[in-house]
């Protein structure tokens, strides 16, 4: 404790030079929560990293994808197309997607239930609940059942989705990836075609269903988040083109409706008109 008051501990680290913002916030709040826990025991009085200032994360632009682009990438993951095509229109992060079993796939009511995540930690999957520790539904487009169908064959309820059934996928690795080498093919048939990462296809799902006219409600649930003002935080560079469409549509409707023709003129408010006119032409200079 002494030498990091004192600043001499001594780190393992050997790369020189600040940190990024977000792994100071994560360093932060696992020394934070070791030094309450101290504080309750009553190890010491206080938490000395309690009221320091942090740094602040500063916003990633976020990547999107046309419908057009996101089918280039599919057809360019050859056995992961299906996948890509999923969390490209459902929002999924990784985790989850690759945590559905046969049994969470509803081709009828073209629904998946989304109950586990599979986070690998230390070269092992770790399956556990979905962020926010909360279950939930979220729909997917008819164009998907066959392809959901066909993923489900020849695998038990309790199979994974996506794979062997047994194992879950990995991680696409950096540089060398079946991602990565997909990216680039796309950018061979597209050369506007914009890197990305697979998490992003979960800001393209949230894009498309906005232009497609899904309320923010049903954005929020599909994706997950906790309320829909985190939806309108995250995503409000989507939502400003529709307060354009908003004033569009509301100039429309009243225009359909021939107001200034078809409403009439209460007479008191005519005579003031007329007598405010005469007034003026009267007036002295």
């Amino acid at each position: 404790m002494s030498q990091l008051t004192q600043g001499t501990a001594v780190t393992r680290h050997t790369k020189v030079g600040p940190r990024s913002a977000t792994v100071v916030l994560r360093c932060y709040g696992v020394l934070a929560a070791i030094l309450d826990t101290a504080v309750r025991d009553r190890r010491i009085l206080a938490n000395p990293a309690r009221g320091v200032s942090l740094p602040r994360k500063g916003k990633r632009a976020h990547t999107y994808l046309s419908h057009e682009q996101v089918e280039i990438l599919a057809r360019s993951s050859g056995q992961h197309a299906t996948l890509v095509r999923l969390l490209s229109y459902t929002g999924l992060r990784w985790g989850e997607a690759i945590a559905l079993r046969v049994r969470d796939v509803d081709t009828l009511r073209r629904r998946l239930s989304v109950r586990e995540n599979a986070t690998r930690v230390n070269g092992k999957i770790i399956v556990g609940t979905p962020k926010n520790h909360s279950a939930r539904v979220v729909p997917f487009p008819d164009f998907l059942t066959l392809e959901l169908a066909r993923a489900c064959e020849g695998k038990g309820q309790n199979g994974l989705l996506f794979g062997n059934g047994v194992d879950h996928l990995k991680q696409p690795a950096h540089g060398d990836g079946w991602f990565e080498v997909a990216i680039g093919r796309a950018k061979d048939l597209d050369p506007t075609f914009i890197r990305l990462t697979p998490h992003d296809l979960r800001h393209t799902a949230a894009s498309l269903a906005v232009s497609a006219g899904g309320n923010v409600k049903a954005i929020q649930r599909m994706l997950g988040h906790s309320s829909a003002a985190m939806t309108l935080d995250v995503y409000a560079d989507l939502f400003d083109d529709d307060l354009d469409t908003l004033a569009s549509a509301l100039d429309a409707a009243r225009n359909r409706s021939a107001v200034d023709s078809d409403v009439p003129t209460p007479r008191n408010s005519a005579n003031r008109d007329r007598h405010a006119k005469s007034m003026r032409t009267t007036s002295p200079l």
